[in-house]
């Protein structure tokens, strides 16, 4: 058996691996993502295989950095079947229709800028007709801990990643061979989904390395870190923007903010939800709440645990318009995570150069994108094609992230039963991978980090 690499080799995103038994031909890939980086986009156009020999797609979790692609997938010739968790499937619908929605409006734009200046025609990835299309190919009946034979002979064995609702990590077993492919591994003081499961063993191990470099500061500190940030840009008569992403970041956030508000710690304000997307993504919450910490099922029993009175839900563009006219003592929670779009690009224009506003992201930012740079400390940055100097306070907060840090990367591959052949790392900033590199060659572990395309002999 082999495995070849498609992403997230030496970066973070556009997670895709291949599984492939050379003696039947048979195959399974984990993963299929988007390329978020600006220096790898151009991948995202690419297929190193053949998609029509793909037998199924194991998909772990619904980020885009592991499931925006596969509408491209299907496009090409793909007609396996794609296994996940049933609130996988949800998100991913919701989320791969937002993604395709977007991708098409950027296709639009480029086109008409092309055909004015007579220039090459830009490439459309896939649009939401694809999306749709796509649907028909899911399987959404993996559960935790329950081994699938499927009908190449390969065995599917799902265990819960703790990284968002109904993400996973998998085993994968044929002819005595076992991979485990840890998807992405979560924060286990998050207030919300399960702490991830611990694997079993394995010939090789897969493993994301995100913050393999660093730790978190711990929940209960961010939190209160959080509302310091708050108070603090209230007593200045300014704004807290929050960009977020729609699924597991923007409910953590809401049910803190709940949480402050009950106990009397959140100063009288607006807390705008100004993201259609993390709204749906919210009812697929409550609809799945049994995949939560038992300490949160009697709230998700009781009723809504993200609503209290502060909240405002805004629900259409001129609404989103209307946060723009409030001055002062606004809390603005919008996609996209990594400002890649969306509509808090439109409320940064109106914040990011006033001193008394507070920008706090509370989850990675890639490599190229507008949100690292802001992040980095650049003095100006370009916001839906104007130069605006970064004027506002920005904080990040790491205690909020979906991500296992270093220690609870190396808990999780310690607890295996036997030490592998070889752990592999992926999904990460290849000097990231170095340091995590180092601290599990120190615990005995024979670690290699592979290349795109590359292929590993199991």
């Amino acid at each position: 058996m082999i495995i070849k690499s498609f992403g997230a080799t030496k970066n973070v995103t556009g997670s895709c691996h291949l599984l492939i038994d050379e003696k039947d031909d048979s195959s399974v890939m984990v993963d299929f993502g988007l390329f978020q980086e600006r220096e790898f986009e151009e991948r995202n156009y690419r297929l190193d295989f053949n998609p029509k020999g793909i037998d199924y797609l194991i998909l772990t979790h619904a980020h885009i950095d592991h499931c925006g692609r596969i509408p491209f997938l299907i496009k090409n010739g793909f007609k396996g079947r794609i296994l996940c968790t049933k609130p996988t499937y949800q998100l991913a619908k919701v989320l791969l229709l937002d993604t395709g929605k977007i991708i098409s409006e950027n296709y639009k734009y480029e086109l008409k800028k092309s055909l004015r200046r007579n220039e090459e025609k830009p490439r459309l990835l896939y649009n939401e007709s694809d999306v749709l299309d796509s649907f028909d190919y899911f399987d959404p009946f993996l559960e935790y801990g329950k081994p699938y034979e499927l009908k190449n002979g390969f065995v599917v064995e799902a265990h819960d990643a703790g990284h968002i609702l109904g993400s996973s990590f998998v085993k994968i077993k044929k002819n005595g061979k076992s991979a485990i492919f840890s998807g992405d591994l979560g924060n286990k003081e998050k207030p919300i989904v399960r702490n991830f499961e611990y694997p079993g063993e394995a010939d090789i191990i897969y493993t994301e390395t995100t913050y393999g470099d660093r730790n978190h500061r711990s929940f209960k500190e961010s939190k209160e870190e959080f509302l310091a940030v708050i108070k603090e840009t209230f007593k200045n008569n300014g704004n807290v923007l929050i960009p977020s992403y729609a699924t597991e970041r923007a409910q953590d956030i809401l049910y803190i903010l709940r949480e402050f508000y009950e106990q009397g710690l959140l100063p009288k304000c607006r807390v705008f939800l100004d993201s259609p997307l993390a709204l749906n993504v919210t009812n697929i919450f409550i609809q799945n709440f049994s995949y939560f910490k038992e300490d949160n099922i009697p709230l998700f029993k009781k009723g809504d645990p993200f609503n209290f009175p502060y909240l405002n839900i805004v629900k259409d563009v001129e609404e989103s318009k209307n946060i723009n006219k409030v001055s002062e003592r606004a809390i603005i929670i919008a996609g996209s995570g990594m400002l890649h779009g969306g509509r808090i690009l439109h409320h940064l224009k109106h914040n990011i150069w006033k001193k008394e506003n507070a920008v706090v992201f509370v989850g990675y930012q890639a490599k190229g994108t507008l949100g690292r740079k802001i992040v980095a400390k650049e003095k100006k940055v370009d916001i839906l094609g104007e130069n605006f100097e970064v004027n506002a306070q920005i904080y990040t907060i790491n205690g909020f992230s979906s991500h296992a840090d270093q220690n609870e990367l190396i808990e999780w591959i310690t607890a295996l039963r036997f030490k592998p052949e070889k752990v592999c790392l992926v999904h990460g900033d290849e000097d990231v991978m170095g340091v995590y590199k180092s601290k599990l060659e120190e615990r005995g572990f024979s670690v290699y980090i592979p290349d795109y395309t590359e292929k590993i002999n199991l």
